[in-house]
């Protein structure tokens, strides 16, 4: 049976690119979808998620004391849960899971669409899962019809066109959490674009981890055209 998440506060804590950005408002959205009432004070929400960055040092050391911070809560908010999810999360989970003890579960790049069955579970009083560590190989690609709450300003939208990257270049390791390069259709691409468009927006950003590799996954062979 579902454990009822009635009234149940989520604080979602994003950081790094744009490209996670993207994935925090689909988190979010299908934590709204849910029933989940979400909260941009962590100090009030039952559970918290920080979508974590693992590219640079910087970064990886952003996303740690952010979780160490965020982990206090559980000792001096109302705090039950705290969920590490992103790119450090996908590189590094067993090593989070082993030296940051505040977490309560982790999830990778490719399993954010469990999000919210997942608070479920760790909102259960008789849950039995201890820690659920969820880091498949990436895989996931949203699309126009997947629950979305945009952040920033009403009139601009980032739109995600693919994941991943085919390249293997010696200084990025972004490959290795990310997965190799997976492009969406351009009718999907279309349509989120429409979609925005009748919401007011006037200004689209279209992201990816290499841009100009768009549709080179999904070209039919010996075709030049990735389209």
């Amino acid at each position: 049976m579902k454990y009822s998440n009635e009234k149940k506060k989520v604080g979602l804590v994003s950081l790094g690119c744009p490209k996670n950005q993207v994935d925090s408002e689909v988190m979010l959205g299908s934590l709204l979808q849910a029933g989940y009432e979400l909260t941009a004070e962590a100090g009030e929400a039952d559970i918290v998620i920080v979508n974590t960055c693992g590219f640079i040092d910087q970064a990886k050391e952003e996303s740690i004391d952010t979780l160490i911070e965020m982990g206090e809560l559980k000792k001096s908010g109302r705090c039950q849960a705290l969920i590490a999810t992103g790119c450090l999360t996908q590189r590094y989970s067993g090593d989070l899971l082993d030296q940051l003890p505040e977490i309560d579960a982790v999830v990778g790049t490719g399993d954010f669409p469990k999000i919210a069955s997942l608070c479920d579970a760790l909102l259960n009083p008789k849950r039995t899962d201890h820690r659920p560590s969820l880091t498949e190989t990436p895989t996931y690609l949203y699309q126009p019809e997947t629950p979305r709450l945009r952040l920033g300003p009403k009139h601009w939208a980032y739109i995600k066109v693919s994941e991943g990257c085919n390249y293997r270049c010696s200084f990025c390791s972004i490959p290795s959490f990310r997965g190799d390069l997976q492009s969406r259709t351009i009718d999907s691409v279309v349509r989120e674009a429409q979609a925005l468009a009748d919401e007011g927006v006037v200004e689209i950003n279209l992201i990816a981890q290499s841009l100009t590799s768009f549709g080179w996954d999904r070209r039919k062979k010996g075709s030049w055209s990735p389209f």
